[in-house]
């Protein structure tokens, strides 16, 4: 298997730092895999339709189509009809905006995630399911990774993949792990923004997080597992996130 670290988008809203949107692509034998979608060509075409001028400027939402995932793939000579699946760690604007560039790709998500989307929470975008994708949705699971929760993902015909419940961000967030050679590599969503919240609470970046948090409570024991995980595993597990610069090859950051 191929993994491609992308970023797919660019948030930008001051005093905070420019936040990158991290995707993963995942390509064996010609069939690709996304996790996460960033913001996508018809985000490009009508923001304010798709997104909201409320969410553009609170998020500082940028719009550059060299950077979709779209584009990404046809730079890297495939085809976006090759996208099969693709899995979310949360529906929020700034991972699901691309989703509708691959309307045939079977789109993977927690349960409860997809029950907070059909629920009308409004911090989602209705318009961006507007196409009505092909969703697989992934219930409650007795098997276990490194001691969390591992539901299992059938992508890319047999790829060792996991959905691993990171609740509290969303109430179905979740994290994606595949196996990347010898190693695992989980990304983790937006259970943080930065790869400092690993090591402590008090970097400014964590009072956004908390004001983002559909349950905060969720989302401190969900970052605490990860802070065990990396004391514990971190020779076999590589973590990212979806919003920090500096966790992927400077040569995938783009713009």
């Amino acid at each position: 298997m191929n993994l491609y670290h992308l970023n797919c988008g660019l948030l930008h809203a001051p005093p905070n730092p420019r936040a990158a949107c991290h995707c993963l692509l995942l390509e064996q034998e010609g069939r690709l895999a996304l996790i996460d979608t960033g913001i996508g060509l018809h985000d490009i075409a009508d923001p304010a339709g798709r997104i909201g001028e409320f969410a553009i400027e609170a998020a500082g939402f940028q719009f550059h189509e060299g950077l979709t995932a779209a584009r990404h793939i046809e730079q890297r000579g495939y085809q976006v009809g090759a996208v099969t699946d693709i899995v979310l760690t949360h529906a929020d604007p700034d991972h699901a905006g691309g989703l509708a560039d691959f309307p045939t790709a079977a789109v993977h998500v927690s349960v409860e995630e997809f029950a907070q989307l059909q629920s009308g929470n409004p911090r989602y975008s209705i318009s961006q399911f507007a196409h009505q994708p092909n969703w697989v949705l992934h219930d409650t699971s007795s098997e276990q990774w490194f001691g969390m929760e591992a539901r299992p993902l059938s992508i890319l015909g047999g790829t060792d993949a996991y959905l691993i419940p990171l609740f509290g961000h969303t109430l179905g967030h979740c994290g994606v792990v595949v196996r990347d050679g010898g190693r695992w590599l989980l990304h983790v969503g937006d259970a943080y923004y930065l790869r400092v919240e690993l090591t402590t609470d008090d970097h400014p970046v964590s009072a956004l997080a908390t004001l983002r948090a559909e349950d905060d409570a969720q989302r401190r024991r969900s970052l605490s597992n990860l802070r065990r995980l990396v004391q514990l595993h971190g020779t076999e597990v590589e973590l990212c996130g979806y919003h920090d610069f500096t966790e992927f090859p400077q040569e995938a950051v783009g713009l």
